[in-house]
């Protein structure tokens, strides 16, 4: 953790809209895209940005490489040029029926500069 900042633990951004209900059923890379929409907005939240985030992991409720890889590619675009380490896994199922992505972040805020 760098000095003088304090930590923040996003635990699984999901692809749930805001009636609770899991977005795309069946399109890996679309719930990727509005995992991450929800992980900005939680960062947001606590006052960081994706620039912040110092590693993530990443969740995907398959067997398939492709869609791994997939989601991956929707994520590591999400942060456009921020390379923060990550671990890309493939699960046998996520917690919502329906759900395919999730994404897990720890971030490093400096409020002073926020």
């Amino acid at each position: 953790m760098p000095a003088g900042s304090r930590p923040v633990f996003l635990a699984g951004a999901c692809p749930i809209d805001q009636d609770g209900d899991v977005s795309l059923p069946g399109d890996v890379p679309g719930q990727a895209a509005h995992a991450m929409s929800n992980l900005t907005v939680a960062l947001d939240a606590a006052g960081a940005r994706l620039v912040d985030v110092l590693n993530i992991r990443v969740l995907v409720a398959t067997t398939d490489r492709e869609e791994l890889v997939a989601a991956w590619d929707v994520v590591h675009e999400a942060f456009s040029g921020h390379e923060p380490p990550g671990t890309l896994l493939g699960v046998t199922v996520l917690g919502y029926p329906g759900q395919l992505v999730e994404v897990e972040a720890v971030a490093a805020v400096r409020d002073e500069l926020h």
